[in-house]
């Protein structure tokens, strides 16, 4: 199976908001998010998939090799699977789902540009 969107179906893509990858929402509800899968639990469930990414985000980046990449060192990106990511995503996590989480050992750190401590 390919990652091609056509022009016409660009309008299905959402970003996940814990990661920032971007993909069809036909692919999060088959496959989930490869990177938060285990915090979100995206596959099989509409209801997830429209409350935990947004359809609205800010430019691309395309990572081939995240571990060696400074742009994904700068958007902390790193250790994710290679793939297309959302520069900035509009929204937040559900408080339940980031305590959920936190929970699970996990780090949330919000996409929308809101936690800039750098």
């Amino acid at each position: 199976m390919t990652d091609y969107v056509a022009p016409g179906q660009q309008r299905h893509l959402r970003a996940c908001m814990l990661c920032s990858l971007v993909q069809l929402q036909t692919k999060f509800m088959r496959e989930g998010c490869p990177n938060c899968e285990e915090y979100l639990s995206l596959a099989g469930h509409m209801e997830a998939i429209e409350e935990c990414t947004s359809q609205v985000y800010e430019g691309l980046i395309t990572l081939l090799d995240p571990k060696a990449s400074w742009v994904a060192r700068w958007q902390r990106l790193d250790g994710y699977v290679k793939g297309v990511y959302a520069v900035k995503v509009t929204g937040t996590l559900p408080d339940e789902k980031v305590q959920e989480i936190v929970s699970l050992g996990g780090n949330y750190t919000p996409r929308d540009g809101s936690a800039n401590n750098d």
